[in-house]
């Protein structure tokens, strides 16, 4: 009852300070998550941040790089934060029965959404520790039969039926594959996102799919020279990776301050080269360095893919205006066959 009152309250509380600050700045569904106090560099006029004014907080289309947790998500963690907060390896009472059983469920229910057994889900910090485990993990097991990994540069898959070494020392949980304090909120909310997806996924995809094509198309019929990278037909709907004729990707990226997008997966976004998953695609390394990723999720409206629309068209026409190859192309030159002398 006490963990019900006080899920309550909190909730009632982030659900005031979000439509105060959404009243104060409608640009975009992410002020849900904000802070109900003013930021060290907001004031009437706008928000600064890192020399960057704009008017409000962006509109959010960097789904892939993180995504707001579903209120449902949150409903399933709070608990687990307030008064059931017992360590889960803790076997000699209650409160470590009840977080053990709550992750152990929350196993399950992540291995009912990808169709394996809840003894092959091994809780993680994240896709970089799994990785290292999954890879450097096989490789140091089989070190003395198998000295050669085969792969390629855009691989995820699973690697069923196979054993691995573990790559940290500890208490020899997760089966001893990763040790650690399994983080029991974490895991829970793990668990509900994947019971969420499994009975959503239908019709989030469809909507998602709908929301794309919203995007694709108002860009493409306002401006030419857009590419989409990546087959249209095998791709996850909410990824849209579109590169842009004559228009220097970084440039792009600082003019639609309004928005938030990316060129590349956050891992290596602090590199000025291209994307190497787009260059294993097989996309021209001038087209690749033009790449814009838009990243469309649950809560992504058609007012803000509209709003999206509108500003990329704009800040592209904008850079364009600028380009001489650009002018060239108009004037019906042929860039291709030029031979640019080097000084």
């Amino acid at each position: 009852m006490t963990s019900k009152l006080l899920a309550s309250n909190l909730r009632h509380h982030l659900t005031r300070s979000a439509r105060i600050l959404f009243r104060r700045q409608p640009l975009s569904t992410a002020t849900a998550a904000a802070p109900d106090s003013p930021q060290p560099y907001e004031d009437a006029a706008g928000i600064t941040m890192k020399g960057v004014k704009i008017s409000g907080r962006p509109l959010y289309l960097d789904v892939q790089a993180t995504s707001p947790v579903d209120p449902r998500v949150l409903d399933a963690m709070l608990p687990f934060f307030l008064s059931r907060y017992g360590n889960p390896h803790s076997r000699t009472h209650f409160y470590g029965w009840e977080s053990d059983e709550a992750v152990e469920r929350a196993r399950s229910q992540v291995a009912a959404l990808i169709g394996a057994s809840p003894k092959e889900i091994v809780f993680t910090s994240g896709a970089t520790e799994s990785n290292n485990i999954s890879i450097k993990g096989v490789m140091h097991f089989y070190r003395e039969k198998k000295k050669h990994v085969i792969t390629t540069q855009t691989e995820h898959k699973r690697r069923p039926r196979i054993r691995v070494e573990p790559q940290m020392n500890g208490g020899g949980q997760e089966r001893g594959i990763r040790s650690g304090t399994v983080p029991t909120p974490l895991a829970v909310g793990m668990g509900a996102a994947c019971e969420l997806a499994m009975k959503e996924m239908q019709y989030d995809e469809k909507r998602i799919s709908m929301l794309q094509e919203r995007l694709l198309n108002g860009i493409r019929d306002r401006i030419d020279g857009v590419v989409v990278n990546g087959s249209m037909e095998r791709r996850y709907a909410g990824n849209l990776n579109l590169s842009f004729a004559y228009v220097e990707g970084e440039s792009l990226l600082m003019g639609l301050k309004e928005v938030a997008v990316s060129s590349g997966s956050a891992c290596t976004s602090a590199s000025l080269e291209p994307s190497y998953v787009l260059r294993a695609l097989g996309v021209d390394e001038d087209m690749a360095h033009t790449s814009i990723r838009f990243g469309i999720g649950r809560f992504t409206t058609e007012k803000e893919i509209d709003r999206a629309v509108e500003l990329t068209v704009k800040q592209v026409e904008k850079l364009r205006e600028m380009s001489p190859l650009y002018e060239m192309v108009k004037e019906g030159i042929n860039i291709k066959e030029i031979q640019w002398a080097q000084h």
